[in-house]
């Protein structure tokens, strides 16, 4: 996995909880890296497991619902470092709909190392979307919380229901997006 998602995970952690919390949790956790992250590194994805549920232990917050958190807050970090990604996308559905054919195609640029999920996407009829998430790495919760912070990017009612299709670790899921519809719209 690679290094930036580390690091935004630890600056989560620093700007969520407290920097003290992120130091025990990296020095207590005995991990391969020591901790030591770089954004352009690719780390060990187990790694990052151990942290989650290191943080969950100290916090009492269930690591699904962390992981989802991360998956918001990195949404935001994602906007901010490659607003190349958002241009001329006018919201959710548009911009999800693009992940394959453009954002990870760019992505694999930047790092061409990335083992990247898919998202095969379809649009069921203008306001319903179904994405099929795949990967060898349990983080369909990640995935969620990415979908949730482009969906309040674009400031948008959208309903995300999911259906996991994994016999189990949460690799196969479907997320069926339904827009909301404002009265006069």
């Amino acid at each position: 996995m690679k290094g930036i998602v580390f690091c935004e995970f630890v600056e989560m952690m620093e700007q969520e909880f407290s920097a003290d919390l992120a130091d025990e949790i990296i020095s207590s956790a005995g991990l391969a890296s020591g901790g030591a992250y770089t954004t352009v590194g690719t780390y060990d994805y187990h790694e990052i497991l151990v942290l989650v549920t290191r943080l969950s232990e100290r916090t009492g917050t269930p690591v699904p619902e962390l992981v989802k958190a991360f998956g918001h807050y990195l949404f935001g970090r994602f906007v901010e470092l490659y607003p190349v990604f958002f241009e001329g996308v006018d919201g959710s559905f548009s911009f999800l709909s693009r992940i394959e054919e453009h954002v990870h195609v760019e992505v694999k640029k930047l790092y061409p190392d990335a083992e990247l999920p898919t998202f095969d996407t379809n649009y069921l009829d203008d306001d319903t979307m179904s994405m099929v998430y795949k990967s060898r790495r349990p983080f369909a919760d990640l995935a969620l919380g990415l979908i949730q912070g482009c969906i309040q990017h674009y400031d948008e009612q959208v309903e995300v229901e999911t259906e996991d299709l994994s016999d189990e670790g949460r690799t196969h899921v479907r997320f069926t997006l339904t827009r909301r519809r404002h009265e006069g719209d």
